[in-house]
């Protein structure tokens, strides 16, 4: 844009104005006649709604409702004053639109100096048939993306803009905060990361179950689903076919079936209990799920469970691909099984599926279902809002749906979502996968 502006014409500055301009002095009508009308439609939203809409988005509103006594029917109406919560979605889509108008701003004075050139040296400017021709041909790739980059930015970028910022706002159900609310800046971050108050030491807590409970999870289900692989591989093993189909059996069924019924064997009167007291090994339940070590260990056990099938599956196609003449120059200098394990196929495995642990730590951060389904959190101390076996993503619904607290749910959203990001970076960027992409060809 600063090139054209540099370069070109004053109908190419004008155009910065009256957008399209350039584009109908040139004699292209259609595209200067698409300029100007999305100019019109970006000012008049702007007169309407935008600049109203930005001035309250300074303050999030500032009227309470109100309660008005009503002479004729002798009693008390509501006045509605202003939505804070309505006044933060219209006040970042204006952003959007406004943001959206500079854009176009910007094509408008681009198209404008291109067509200007193309004057100079032709003597004409592309007509709008050419220029749906060069969409179709040279410029394919503008046209197919278009529309996937409208609708991630859509349904993707801004709720994701919108959730975010309730961060930096006292939106919740303390003080009445719940209609409306206002803009408090890093307040809600510093609460959170505080080691002094409650909220603070909760999500520390929490944060360290966390990440305990994704590097268990993930490489627990990885080295006995690979272990396992390995086994059933074994020349010496037969029934290959039915052994593998025994155990992907469990992935038919459906988690949440599997994890609720888990939930109702582990309860102090469930069938695991009634039966190990029947049998006269144990005189009391076992504290599956109300003890802190037991409970932990537990969702860890049921996670290895729902979880080595997939692994089995992922591993199993890459374990036939070893060359196999490694295996055997192997054995001809003498390598044991051990040996050949940790030289051979283990670092094999860690180069190629790299990616594939990183999605499962990531996969296993964001686990709501194994944990929520079968332990709830618990257990839980008296007055807390996360339990002993809560992760960051369960913490989180629950500081929501259950308590609304929605703006320390935001933060740990913003924090989850950081969390993620840094693990997962700093593994890639130091696996072998990134580092040695030739190493393995």
């Amino acid at each position: 844009m600063l090139t054209a502006l540099r370069k070109g014409s004053l109908w190419v500055w004008l155009s910065a104005l009256i957008w399209g301009l350039g584009n109908l002095i040139r004699r292209q009508f259609v595209k200067g006649t698409l300029f100007l009308a999305a100019e019109a439609g970006v000012v008049l939203f702007t007169i309407q709604s935008g600049l109203y809409n930005l001035d309250k988005l300074t303050t999030l509103g500032t009227v309470a409702q109100q309660k008005v006594w009503n002479d004729e029917k002798s009693i008390f109406e509501y006045v509605d004053g202003d939505r804070s919560l309505n006044i933060l979605l219209y006040g970042i889509i204006t952003v959007a639109i406004v943001v959206f108008g500079l854009l176009l701003l910007r094509a408008s004075v681009k198209s404008a100096y291109s067509a200007e050139q193309s004057w100079k040296k032709y003597g004409r400017a592309p007509t709008f048939e050419q220029d749906i021709k060069a969409l179709l041909d040279e410029r394919l790739q503008f046209s197919l993306l278009s529309l996937p980059i409208l609708g991630v930015i859509a349904f993707i970028l801004l709720p994701l803009i919108f959730m975010s910022s309730m961060a930096f706002t006292n939106y919740s159900v303390l003080d009445s905060k719940l209609v409306l609310f206002d803009w408090v800046g890093f307040k809600n971050f510093a609460r959170t990361l505080s080691m002094n108050g409650s909220l603070g030491s909760t999500f520390w807590s929490v944060l360290g179950w966390t990440l305990v409970w994704a590097l268990a999870a993930t490489f627990s289900n990885y080295i006995l689903g690979m272990l396992l692989a390995l086994f059933i591989n074994w020349k010496e093993i037969r029934l290959k076919k039915f052994w593998r189909f025994t155990f992907v059996l469990t992935v038919a069924v459906p988690h949440f079936v599997t994890l609720l019924i888990m939930r109702q064997m582990l309860q102090p009167n469930g069938a695991i209990n009634v039966l190990l007291q029947n049998m006269g090994w144990i005189k009391e339940p076992l504290p599956f799920f109300t003890d802190t070590m037991w409970a932990r260990i537990t969702v860890i056990l049921i996670n290895i469970w729902v979880g080595v099938p997939y692994t089995l599956l992922q591993t199993t196609g890459i374990l036939q691909s070893i060359p196999q003449e490694l295996y055997e120059s192997a054995r001809v200098d003498g390598a044991n099984p051990f040996v050949t394990f940790f030289k051979i196929t283990l670092p094999y495995m860690l180069f190629v599926t790299t990616p594939y642990l990183i999605t499962s730590f990531t996969g296993n951060i964001n686990n709501f279902n194994v944990i929520y389904l079968t332990s709830t959190g618990l257990p839980r101390a008296v007055g807390s809002t996360a339990g002993d076996t809560d992760l960051l993503i369960t913490w989180l619904y629950k500081l929501t749906i259950d308590n609304q607290y929605y703006d320390v749910g935001a933060v740990i959203g913003i924090m989850t979502f950081i969390t993620l990001s840094i693990a997962s970076l700093l593994t890639f960027r130091f696996s072998g996968s990134y580092r040695n992409e030739e190493g393995f060809r």
